[in-house]
């Protein structure tokens, strides 16, 4: 584990995993780190405009992330350039692991996406988790992943519940 910090102290690698190979990776200002929540801002960080039919991000978006050493998922607050908010898109994945200036986290594939006025709460690729064989290979870790989207789901349609997390 790293030190704690409750300070802004530079910039982390945000890598996600999936499949065992790396998805992507990007530069994020680290906010804090208190030992078990991490949180992180970045812009953007997709190849042009990825629309969702349901929400875009594009270019100028800007990201805050929260990662949590000891729960299943993150979480990402989603804003436009304007400053408006967008919503959170929520990533099931295994507990971030933050080693210097490095936070690893491994995507299961599972997601949830809640819009700002609370009005479209989405569970996503769930096709994707089923066709990953994780449940298979690893009975344990997929219990833990659909228990985490369970959780999300039901904080997302609790008024105030995601932003609890954040606070």
């Amino acid at each position: 584990m790293s030190a704690k910090s409750a300070e802004p102290t530079g910039v982390v690698d945000v890598v996600l995993v999936k499949g065992g190979r790396t998805k992507i990776r990007y530069p994020a200002g680290l906010l804090s780190d208190d030992g078990v929540r991490i949180a992180v801002r970045a812009p953007w960080a997709g190849d042009g405009v990825r629309d969702f039919g349901f929400v875009r991000f594009e270019a100028g978006d800007v990201f805050t992330e929260f990662y949590w050493r000891d729960r299943w998922y993150s979480v990402k607050e989603v804003r436009a350039p304007s400053g408006a908010l967008k919503g959170w898109y929520c990533d099931i994945a295994r507990p971030a692991v933050r080693s210097g200036a490095e936070l690893v986290v491994e995507d299961l594939d599972l997601d949830l996406w809640r819009s700002a006025d609370g009005t479209d709460v989405r569970r996503l690729d769930e096709d994707e988790f089923e066709e990953s064989g994780l449940a298979r290979r690893d009975p344990r870790a997929a219990a833990a992943a659909l228990a985490a989207l369970d959780e999300l789901e039901a904080l997302a349609r609790t008024e105030g519940g995601l932003e609890s997390l954040l606070a």
